[in-house]
């Protein structure tokens, strides 16, 4: 098999799904058109290989290699990523670890590989929380750090249930995983700077998300003047910069990137505005500050604008550092790879957490730019990335690397 053209074909199948023709930016929302063409694809994918397919209650997809009868005493090794997107994204997030996952698989099979541990390919649902904003939703769920209960009453921006949507249930897919390994384009520049297309994540910065309530008094954009009115617009410009001015001063990362404003009219004061806040920081008593201090800020402004503001954390995620033996054991077989943090937050982590030992490994994007179209990586660094991913894997299902 020609791993060049295998790895293009499959990346070419997935180029034109969920690809907006005006930005170039990808919308693959969970459980719509675009996000369920690629889970045929993955079925498709799998089936081609072999493959057996499993699929839980919430829509998270394995597909093993191997009959479970054989590897019964053992371990089993999960790799993948996700398929989903953020709205208007790139391509490479979540995707390219799912496909390079099935080219290290087939490389494997090609240099003829025994496997001693059970190996399956994973695609978790909802990773980027952009339908249901829950982020690693679906591997969040698999693990049971995240109730169905509680997960069937998430609503999306046109008011469905997620209840609605799916049966959920209990899953029993990551019974017996005993190592988790995810490949993943970098976001940032980290292998930039260093000149290296293929590095090893060792943790991911504590991180959260923060919805923004801030409730004023409607009134006529041109009737009432400035002096008599209660604008919860002015409360929230002066806490988004607030929380630009906190990042920087603390070297941490805050970004208001959503806003839902009532009544939402042109010549209107609006009633009411509803942000959400991205925050993370290098340690979690760094978040806190840094969360502390932006709502502080906002309450003050509150105050002088006749506004309220009430803050509410719909999810939290403390730090997360990777398995430290498996990290080394991998950085050293693939050659001792650059080891860098990430600011970015993935199934991997939510794994990890469960107390499944976990890595990551990352692919140099060349842009620096991430959930934006702009986002890329050079088809050899991808293929780099294979190599690594099979070499790691390779390591882990023939026991030649303990995980």
């Amino acid at each position: 098999m020609d791993q060049v053209a295998d790895f293009e074909q499959m990346w070419r199948d997935l180029a034109p799904v969920g690809r907006s023709a005006s930005s170039g930016g990808y919308f693959r929302q969970p459980w719509h058109a675009a996000e369920l063409e690629l889970r045929a694809w993955f079925r498709e994918a799998a089936t081609a290989r072999g493959l057996e397919i499993e699929e839980d209650p919430f829509g998270n997809l394995v597909a093993w290699w191997g009959p479970a009868a054989d590897f019964a005493a053992t371990g089993k090794v999960l790799t993948g990523s996700h398929l989903d997107s953020v709205l208007d994204g790139g391509a490479f997030d979540g995707p390219l670890g799912v496909v390079s996952s099935f080219a290290a698989l087939d490389l494997m099979r090609e240099r003829g590989v025994a496997p001693t541990r059970r190996l399956g390919v994973a695609a978790f649902v909802e990773e980027e929380g952009s339908r249901f904003g829950r982020a690693c939703l679906g591997s969040r769920l698999a693990v049971g750090a995240t109730k169905w209960a509680d997960a069937a009453e998430l609503t999306d921006r046109e008011g469905v249930r997620l209840g609605d949507v799916i049966e959920g249930g209990e899953s029993t897919m990551l019974d017996g995983v005993a190592t988790y390994v995810e490949l993943h384009v970098e976001q940032g520049r980290g292998l930039i700077d260093l000149d290296a297309p293929v590095g090893v994540h060792n943790a991911i910065w504590p991180h959260g998300r923060y919805r923004y309530d801030i409730a004023g008094r409607a009134d006529h954009a041109g009737t009432t003047r400035m002096e008599d009115r209660i604008d919860p617009m002015l409360t929230y410009a002066m806490t988004a910069l607030a929380a630009n001015k906190q990042a920087r001063v603390q070297g941490q990362r805050a970004t208001f990137g959503r806003i839902d404003v009532r009544p939402n009219g042109t010549n209107a004061v609006p009633s009411h505005v509803t942000a959400w806040l991205d925050a993370r920081a290098e340690s979690d008593a760094a978040l806190a500050s840094l969360v502390g201090e932006i709502e502080r800020q906002a309450t003050e402004r509150a105050e002088r604008d006749g506004t309220s503001v009430t803050v509410t954390a719909e999810s939290v995620s403390g730090e997360v550092a990777f398995d430290v033996a498996l990290r080394d054991a991998l950085a050293g077989r693939l050659g001792g790879v650059p080891v860098l943090p990430t600011q970015a937050g993935h199934d991997a982590g939510i794994l990890q957490d469960a107390g499944i030992p976990t890595a990551m490994l990352f692919v140099r994007n060349p842009s620096g730019v991430s959930h934006s179209p702009y986002e890329t990586a050079e088809t050899a660094d991808c293929l780099a990335g294979v190599e690594a991913l099979a070499d790691a894997l390779t390591g882990l299902v023939t026991g030649e690397v303990a995980g």
